[in-house]
C-alpha cells in the first residue's frame, strides 16, 4: 500500500516505525505540524514525528495549514491508497479525506464515543476508568466521529499516570493498525457507526487543570494528580513565610483512608513525606516540586523549607491581599 502518515505528537512514533519496516507498505510522505519555538530558550523544535521521519529516510511535509489549496494539490500527487492520522492536530477538510483510494484512518488513544478529542488519555485516568484502549476509525469531518473499523482494549492499572498510559497505548496501536490494514486490503473491513449518544468530548488540556481541588475524595485527587502527570503536572499553592504563595507540584500520591483533617491541610511535614487531607482521607507524597526548582523528595524539600507549612490554598492567591 501507498501510505501517507500524518502525525505530530510522539504516540505515534511505534505506529509510523511499524509501517517503515513492514514490507508491503511505503510510506510516500509524512505530513507533520511546522516546526515551533518550546523550552526556556524557545529554541525552533523538529515535531517528535518528523525526527522520527528523518531517522528512516522519509520525505516530510509541513504545511502551516493543511486545509489550504497548495496542501491539498502537494498530497495528491502522492496517489496514496491509504492516509494513516495519529495525533496530527488539525482537522483535515472533505478534499482531502476523499483523497486516498481506500480509506483515510485515524488512530485514537480511547475506546470512542468516549472521550473525543484531544485528551482523551487524561480523562480516563481523571474519570477513575477501569479500561481504555485504541480505536482505528474511518475518518469524517467531524472531531473523532467517523464510523469505527476496530478497537483494542486494556486494563488501567490503579498507580497509572497519563505518562505511562500514553507510553503503553502508543505500543499498542501498531498491532490494532495492522490488523486493520489487513482487513482494508481483503475488502473485509467493517464500519460500525459511533453511538453519538453517549459520546464524551475532552478539550485540550491547559496549565490551570492542574491545580488540584482538595475537597474531593482521596481516590477522586489521585486520579486527578495521575491524570496530570508529566503535563501540565498538578499542584496546589502554598504559602512561604512573607514571600507571596507559589506553586507546589506533586507525584505519585498513595492513599490513606484512616487520616483525617481539614481538607486541603498538611497532617504531616515530616521524615521522608507530605500528608494532604482530602474530603475522606488523605495522600501521601514522596515527590514533589517547588515552582523553579527541580523534581525533589519530599524529605528534601522539607530540609529547605523556610517558613510556616501549616496548610495548602486551593484557590488562585490573589498576590496582592
Amino acid at each position: 500500500m501507498r501510505i501517507v502518515y500524518m502525525g505530530t505528537g510522539d504516540i505515534g512514533i511505534p505506529s509510523l516505525k511499524y509501517l517503515a519496516a513492514k514490507s508491503g507498505h511505503d510510506i510516500v510522505c509524512v505530513v507533520s505540524q511546522p516546526d515551533k519555538p518550546s523550552g526556556r530558550g524557545l529554541q525552533v523544535q523538529p515535531t517528535p514525528i518528523k525526527e522520527a521521519a528523518n531517522a528512516l529516510g522519509l520525505p516530510v511535509f509541513q504545511p502551516a495549514k493543511i486545509k489550504t489549496q497548495d496542501a491539498v494539490d502537494a498530497l495528491l500527487e502522492f496517489s496514496a491508497d491509504v492516509f494513516v492520522v495519529c495525533a496530527y492536530g488539525q482537522i483535515l477538510p472533505k478534499a482531502i479525506l476523499d483523497m486516498p483510494q481506500l480509506a483515510c484512518l485515524n488512530i485514537h488513544a480511547s475506546l470512542l464515543p468516549r472521550y473525543r478529542g484531544a485528551a482523551p488519555i487524561q480523562a480516563a485516568i481523571k474519570n477513575g476508568d477501569a479500561k481504555t484502549g485504541i480505536t482505528i476509525m474511518w475518518m469524517d469531518e467531524g472531531l473523532d466521529t467517523g464510523d469505527i473499523l476496530m478497537q483494542s482494549t486494556c486494563d488501567i492499572a490503579a498507580d497509572e499516570t497519563a505518562e505511562t498510559l500514553h507510553d503503553r497505548l502508543a505500543d499498542m496501536a501498531p498491532s490494532a493498525l495492522a490488523e486493520a490494514l489487513v482487513l482494508i486490503s481483503g475488502g473485509a473491513a467493517p464500519k460500525t457507526a459511533q453511538n453519538h449518544a453517549e459520546a464524551v468530548c475532552v478539550p485540550r488540556l491547559k496549565k490551570e487543570d492542574g491545580l488540584v481541588d482538595w475537597s474531593q475524595t482521596a481516590g477522586a485527587v489521585s486520579c486527578h494528580i495521575r491524570s496530570m502527570t508529566p503535563w501540565p503536572g498538578a499542584y496546589t499553592w502554598i504559602r512561604m513565610g512573607e514571600s507571596p504563595p507559589k506553586r507546589l507540584k506533586f507525584f505519585s500520591p498513595v492513599i490513606l483512608q484512616g487520616a483525617r483533617g481539614e481538607a486541603g491541610r498538611i497532617l504531616e511535614a515530616g521524615g521522608d513525606s507530605l500528608c494532604v487531607a482530602c474530603a475522606d482521607g488523605a495522600l501521601l507524597f514522596r515527590e514533589v516540586q517547588m515552582e523553579g526548582k527541580k523534581r525533589m523528595l519530599a524529605s528534601d524539600f522539607l530540609r529547605g523549607f523556610k517558613g510556616d507549612i501549616s496548610g495548602c490554598i486551593t484557590e488562585v492567591p490573589k498576590l496582592g491581599a
